[in-house]
């Protein structure tokens, strides 16, 4: 029986009853098993996870640098330059001198980039929909709705928090 976050919520099966720290834990689970698939559905990509989020953020929020990139996606300068330059190599991404100022570099997709991430994207979008195969349609909205928004409260309350570090920190 497939119970919506809203009937759980009014009904007590679980996410008005449950224990402080479980919150925790079910992020955790969660985090693990996406990551997990992520992993495997980006195999291939260059750079791997990494790749594909900076080709998606320059493909679909288009940063005016390099830096701006790099703080968008919470990626250390050096750890970046090294992925970008991955991705170059790659023929994913090129470095061009950023309008704005000279001495800076804007990061953009190539052709070749651009179809890789539709690629890419489909494998990705269709391992989220497996994911939340156990959700209604609504409750599928409502919780990606409800993520993003708390993840955008904490990275505007936390700016320099590295997304990626939270895997490493997992028990």
């Amino acid at each position: 029986m497939m119970v919506s976050v809203t009937e759980a919520a009014t009904h007590g099966t679980g996410l008005d009853s449950a224990p402080p720290g479980d919150l925790g834990w079910n992020l955790g689970m969660v985090l693990r098993g996406y990551q997990s698939l992520f992993e495997d559905v980006v195999e291939g990509m260059p750079s791997g996870i990494r790749g594909f989020q900076i080709v998606s953020a320059v493909i679909h929020r288009d940063p005016p640098s390099q830096q701006a990139l790099g703080a968008h996606l919470a990626i250390d300068r050096t750890v970046l330059t090294y992925l970008i330059d991955d991705l170059v190599k790659a023929d994913v991404v090129e470095r061009i001198p950023a309008p704005s100022d000279r001495r800076a570099r804007k990061i953009v997709a190539t052709d070749k980039g651009r179809e890789l991430l539709e690629k890419y994207e489909e494998r990705v979008a269709h391992m989220e929909s497996d994911l939340l195969a156990g959700l209604g349609e609504a409750d599928r909205k409502t919780l990606t709705s409800l993520i993003g928004r708390l993840a955008m409260d904490i990275h505007r309350a936390q700016p320099g928090s590295i997304p990626c570090e939270a895997m490493d920190h997992l028990p």
